[in-house]
């Protein structure tokens, strides 16, 4: 009964502490710290597939397969969302029809 109250305990205060330093981040610091962060949710999979590696209920199973679903959608638009807002700092190419008689 203790691990599960400790337990709850460390999510809420991950969850509390990621929040307070998402809200500070500065906007344009936003697209590096995005593009930084996407090795953590490859961790998160990797932990996910280890855990339904030790699965040993349909539960458990379940529960595990959906982590590795959930970790990988993370892990893939993160790198798809961080891969549109880097094209937005790029310099729009010139039109080759125009500007050149």
């Amino acid at each position: 009964m203790i691990d599960g109250f400790l337990a709850l305990y460390i999510f809420m205060l991950a969850a509390f502490t990621g929040y307070e330093i998402i809200a500070r981040v500065p906007v344009i610091l936003h697209t590096p710290l995005m593009s930084g962060s996407n090795f953590v949710h490859g961790i998160v999979l990797v932990g996910a597939m280890i855990a339904l590696g030790h699965a040993q209920t349909p539960f458990e199973i379940t529960i595990g397969f959906i982590g590795v679903l959930l970790g990988a959608g993370n892990a893939a638009g993160g790198y798809v969302v961080t891969e549109r807002m880097l094209e937005m700092f790029k310099p729009s190419k010139p039109d080759a029809g125009k500007g050149s008689h």
